[in-house]
């Protein structure tokens, strides 16, 4: 044989309707027991928010709220949340909400003990290998949309404020230690919300499908991602409580964030450089 790839699927998923009530055991099993909860702004206002902080106060955790995530986090926002890291003596992260709160969430953990720059970490030959990782806190994600599928990659997305330049920073342990993906916390979101993570979930399959690096899981897992999608986000937009769709949903998020090992194209190479300039929705651009 006359190539070679690395490949590696080893984040730990707790899957299934109701099982965010399994959040204080998950954040156990990381050994966190004074969590930042990190997450999108507004969303502990609603009913999602509200019914995951009352699994936390029922547990007796001593955890803090990290709430001030735009639409794409920023270095502003990565240093705020580190702010709020460092004051509350934390020793973990809850990333709670969509791809932006996840990013955000996985990258204060990540930077919260480093004496580098973050944009010295951009992903990148080996850049990753300058961290120390001793330093790196624990993640428990949470995803509240199907769209990303940060929860389940070593990719952290960030935009420099001054260049307005959208960067990945990138590590093996931005992976969280677990993932709850519960799609009942998917319920609440707005159809325009829904069609944009959908759609972001979908491009990331098909650019892995088409990408030409050898990764025959990646590939297969691609296509079964978008056969997923096809089948139902109609059915989600015909139907927002469609648990069962839903859920096939957020398998297929996670799926396409997965076959990124295969690779990426042309969609988000476009996409990145809109999103840091006009701020737009990512998976709408």
């Amino acid at each position: 044989m006359s190539f070679s790839a690395d490949w590696s699927y080893p984040t730990a998923i707790r899957f299934g309707a109701g099982r965010i009530r399994e959040l204080a055991d998950a954040c156990k099993q990381a050994r966190i027991a004074r969590p930042l909860f990190v997450t999108n702004r507004g969303l502990t206002d609603l009913e999602i928010g509200k019914r995951t902080l009352a699994v936390l106060d029922a547990a007796g955790l001593d955890y803090a709220i990290c709430a001030e995530v735009e639409t794409n986090p920023s270095d502003a926002n990565l240093d705020a949340g580190l702010r709020a890291y460092w004051d509350g003596d934390h020793d973990g992260v809850i990333a709670f909400g969509g791809g932006s709160g996840l990013d955000l969430g996985k990258l204060i953990a990540f930077m919260s003990g480093q004496i580098l720059s973050v944009w010295d970490f951009v992903e990148g030959g080996e850049r990753w290998k300058r961290a120390d990782d001793d330093t790196i806190a624990p993640i428990v994600a949470v995803p509240t949309a199907a769209g990303t599928g940060a929860e389940v990659t070593r990719v952290g997305a960030l935009t420099d404020s001054y260049s307005q330049v959208k960067r990945n920073i990138s590590h093996p342990k931005l992976m969280p230690t677990v993932v709850i993906s519960d799609p009942e916390l998917t319920t609440g979101l707005p159809l325009a919300i829904t069609v944009g993570t959908g759609m972001d979930a979908f491009s990331h399959c098909l650019e892995a499908f088409c990408a030409p690096y050898y990764h025959p899981m990646s590939h297969g897992i691609a296509l079964e991602g978008m056969k997923l999608i096809k089948q139902n986000l109609p059915r989600v937009l015909a139907d927002p409580e469609d648990i069962d769709a839903r859920g096939q949903m957020m398998s297929a998020a996670a799926m396409g964030a997965v076959s990124l090992q295969k690779g990426l194209g042309a969609i988000h190479a476009l996409s990145h450089p809109i999103n840091a300039v006009y701020n737009t929705h990512h998976g709408m651009t």
